[in-house]
């Protein structure tokens, strides 16, 4: 999969199968559409596109602060070159770009930008400036200019919807088992490790302190997690703790990973984190000593889970 920033810098001689959606969290509802792409486009000889845009429209149009998404445009971008697809073109939203007509989108980006053969469309889906942009128009353009459109159903559409939604309250709940079913793979968090106030080291539990600079990405509930990173091409599991540390007094919230039986420097290293099973919730302990006690039980607990669940 080739991916390009920027309608601008894409062009082929190639016809043609075009998706265009967020697609956030890339899970089995999004697998199941992008998979019907990908194959069309192969059975019929032309390449596949996903049309994306970020960032989200709602941060430009409705200076949206409190949207959450379940990827960051980064691990959108690795999960998306598992399904086949041949091109992922990222376009910057802007203000500008929301006052595209439809009939500029259809003509100017969709003809004459992706030499587009087919359009794969959601249901009751809308584009160009004011969202005037409809499956009526689309289908008129269609037959002005030589290509065929072809409309997701309603309940394969409202099944992606569904799932969004209920992974994005799954993970709030600290329901990790669910969100992760209906995503198909473990909930990532990345981020850059950096220095911490090293209490961890100090109490027997060294740990990465995880920093997710993406104030979009939504982070899980806070507790403690059964996790793993990909380290040197290795496998380690660890334990991770989303919360404000209450026992230390901490006054913000921390990400901070403890691995097993691993000992490297990690700092300043970028870490994707996925997390696999929630242990529980985050507690204010009465004394460091009985924070130690349960850290130690949460180990037990996360080595027993690992050992009978993940493969080693």
């Amino acid at each position: 999969m080739k991916v390009v920033n920027d309608i601008a810098n894409f062009s082929t001689n190639e016809k043609t199968f075009v998706t265009i959606g967020t697609f956030d969290g890339v899970h089995f509802g999004h697998q199941k559409i992008l998979e019907k792409l990908v194959s069309e486009a192969k059975n019929a000889g032309k390449k596949s596109v996903l049309l994306t845009f970020f960032p989200h429209p709602r941060m430009v149009l409705q200076k949206d602060a409190t949207i959450e998404l379940i990827n960051t445009i980064d691990e959108r971008a690795k999960l998306l070159e598992k399904t086949g697809l041949d091109y992922l073109i990222i376009h910057p939203f802007s203000k500008k770009f929301s006052r595209t007509t439809a009939l500029e989108f259809v003509r100017d980006i969709l003809v004459n930008t992706f030499n587009i053969s087919k359009l794969i469309i959601g249901y009751d889906h809308h584009f160009g400036k004011n969202r005037e942009g409809n499956i009526e128009q689309l289908t008129e353009y269609s037959h002005l200019y030589d290509f065929t459109v072809e409309e997701i159903p309603a309940q394969d559409i409202d099944d992606v919807s569904v799932s969004s939604t209920k992974i994005r309250r799954a993970l709030h709940a600290g329901n990790l088992k669910t969100a992760n079913n209906y995503l198909g793979y473990n909930f990532l968090l990345n981020g850059k490790v950096v220095n911490g106030k090293k209490l961890g080291g100090k109490i027997g539990f060294p740990t990465a302190n995880l920093d997710v600079k993406e104030t979009y990405k939504l982070i899980p509930k806070t507790g403690v997690y059964v996790v793993k990173s990909i380290i040197n091409s290795k496998t380690i599991f660890g334990m991770m703790n989303i919360g404000n540390r209450p026992t230390v007094n901490g006054n913000h919230q921390t990400i901070e990973v403890h691995f097993f039986d691993f000992n490297e420097d990690l700092y300043d290293k970028n870490l994707t984190v996925a997390l696999i099973y929630f242990l529980r919730d985050e507690h204010k302990f009465d004394s460091i000593e009985n924070l130690i006690l349960q850290l130690k039980k949460d180990e037990e607990t996360a080595r027993d889970y690992i050992k009978n669940n993940c493969e080693l």
